[in-house]
């Protein structure tokens, strides 16, 4: 057996290599082979889940049901009391504006932890939303925002804008507190966390992430040039 050893030791070795870089190669198509079949896409049902009421266009300023004949989904992932979701905001709203019929826009709650009304702020607009008034009081949101965001608690703040906009305010005061509307808020979060969403506002465009300068022209070239790539 010694002198077979002895003898063979060359071709041992290269089988042992072999062997190696067979179990290597599949190991690493285990690991990694589908981070590298992956693209920056991200996937549609994280972005727009089925029961999605918010997704919507706008026309003549007005936000009305998505179009189906819209090529184009921006998606925003927003903090009611975030600053930067305020200042983009109204430029949300002009692009829509500017390319009626283009694009639709779903906003997807994402309450950071350091903002103390970030919750119940979301809570507000999606208690709206079951009454038909989620594009109303969201945009009251962001009006008000310099208002309501460091109030230990804006609550009967959110209660007026809905006696305002003519809602049932009993049903709303109901609704903020309930789990559908909490587990909507919820839901969102965490697929935001399962894309790996750590700052507001994030916009996707067609599944691919935005990286914004704070502009609108920039934004407003995206959505431009994706329209005349379709």
């Amino acid at each position: 057996m010694k002198s077979f050893l002895q003898n063979n030791k060359s071709f041992l070795i290269i089988g042992l290599i072999t062997l190696a870089i067979f179990v290597g190669g599949i190991f690493l198509f285990g690991r990694g082979g589908s981070s590298n079949s992956s693209t920056n896409v991200v996937n549609s049902s994280l972005l727009v889940p089925a029961n999605a009421i918010q997704t919507s266009g706008i026309v003549n300023g007005t936000y009305l049901p998505a179009s189906a004949s819209a090529t184009l989904t921006l998606v925003e992932f927003g903090d009611y009391e975030c600053p930067a979701c305020g200042i983009y905001s109204p430029l949300v709203k002009e692009l829509l504006t500017n390319f009626a019929g283009n694009v639709n826009y779903v906003f997807r709650n994402f309450p950071l932890t350091q903002h103390k009304n970030a919750n119940i702020s979301s809570y507000a607009v999606e208690a709206a939303g079951l009454q038909g008034k989620y594009w109303e009081m969201h945009e009251k949101m962001y009006a008000t925002q310099a208002d309501w965001s460091n109030l230990s608690d804006p609550t009967s703040i959110f209660i007026g804008f809905a006696k305002d906009m003519g809602l049932d305010v009993n049903r709303f005061t109901n609704d903020l507190g309930s789990s559908i509307v909490k587990n909507k808020v919820q839901n969102d979060l965490n697929d935001g966390n399962t894309i790996g969403i750590t700052q507001t506002p994030t916009f996707y465009l067609n599944g691919k992430k935005l990286v914004l300068n704070g502009t609108a022209d920039q934004l407003k070239s995206l959505v431009e040039a994706a329209i005349s790539n379709k």
